[in-house]
């Protein structure tokens, strides 16, 4: 069962976990990231608190957020519940911290990770708890030791919790970030995991903690590979018509957009992981051979990069 000792462990460690990564980031960039505290007010059906912190217009990022937040809700909105239908309508406790960092050069990939405990207490018995959470890279131009990077530290995180966590979360990422009115992936995958309490509280706490503490050892030595990388007025359209795919994801099939929304949660802070440019242009088709190709031929599909 959990308790107000167990979300407040949670708490800490998450809280913890958004000031290391914004720190590193903020590093790399050389920006400040501003912080903005925010709690629900009295009245409101949802209450809670959070912190979201962000950097706009860096050297490195056109757009950093990382995102804490601790709500509580009378009933959990229907986004949690398509797979648990004995817990519709039961109050519910989150925790989570999420981040979407969109570069300002083409070459260093786009990035999400998320990391989340929820808690719910039906009438008819017990708390139920479950942590979800994993991280994707999403490349305009695609790299392959990039992509056998990204996978093999998210590999190495998920190992000590069984050899079959990694493909496991790997198929099931491939499975959730994918864009179905297009029949295309978002990028290149990660892991993602939802809906998990196999492990026990501790064991899913673990591998929960694991998996957020391997984020920057996955994407930064990316970034500093590729973040100096000379580019031009077509590598940077090309970024902002590819940008607009992620909205389109995050909009029309992200779980954890429409949870936030449908809970009644912070707008501003939901859909901070929307890019500051994106386009779209009416059928646009990509030169043979060109590395613009090759993105959707070799790096927009699902293979095993290990």
């Amino acid at each position: 069962m959990t308790t107000t000792t167990d979300s407040s462990h949670v708490r800490s460690y998450l809280l913890e976990l958004q000031q290391r990564v914004t720190a590193s980031i903020a590093a790399i960039d050389g920006g400040v990231f501003a912080a903005d505290p925010w709690q629900k007010t009295p009245g409101e059906t949802l209450q809670g608190n959070g912190i979201t912190m962000i950097l706009e217009g860096g050297e490195v990022f056109e757009r950093a957020g990382c995102g804490f937040s601790h709500v509580r809700g009378p009933r959990l909105p229907p986004s949690a519940t398509q797979h648990r239908p004995e817990l519709a309508g039961a109050p519910f406790e989150a925790l989570g911290v999420s981040l979407v960092f969109h570069p300002r050069n083409p070459y260093v990939p786009t990035v999400h990770m998320n990391v989340r405990m929820l808690a719910a207490t039906p009438a008819s018995g017990p708390t139920v708890y479950w942590f979800g959470g994993g991280m994707d890279l999403t490349p305009y131009y695609g790299f392959e030791e990039d992509a056998r990077h990204f996978h093999q530290t998210c590999r190495d995180a998920l190992a000590p919790f069984g050899q079959d966590k990694y493909p496991r979360f790997k198929t099931w990422c491939d499975e959730y970030f994918y864009l179905k009115h297009r029949d295309e992936q978002r990028g290149v995958g990660g892991v993602f995991f939802d809906d998990f309490q196999e492990l026990g509280f501790e064991g899913g706490l673990a591998m929960m903690q694991s998996v957020a503490n391997a984020f920057l050892p996955a994407y930064l030595p990316i970034v500093e590979r590729r973040k100096d990388t000379v580019y031009g007025e077509r590598e940077r359209d090309f970024q902002l018509y590819r940008r607009g795919r992620y909205v389109e994801f995050n909009l029309v099939w992200d779980r954890g957009t429409h949870f936030g929304l449908q809970s009644g949660g912070r707008t501003e802070s939901i859909l901070m992981s929307m890019p500051p440019l994106a386009a779209w242009s009416y059928q646009r088709p990509v030169e043979a051979g060109s590395a613009e190709e090759r993105l959707y031929t070799g790096f927009l599909v699902r293979r095993d990069w290990l």
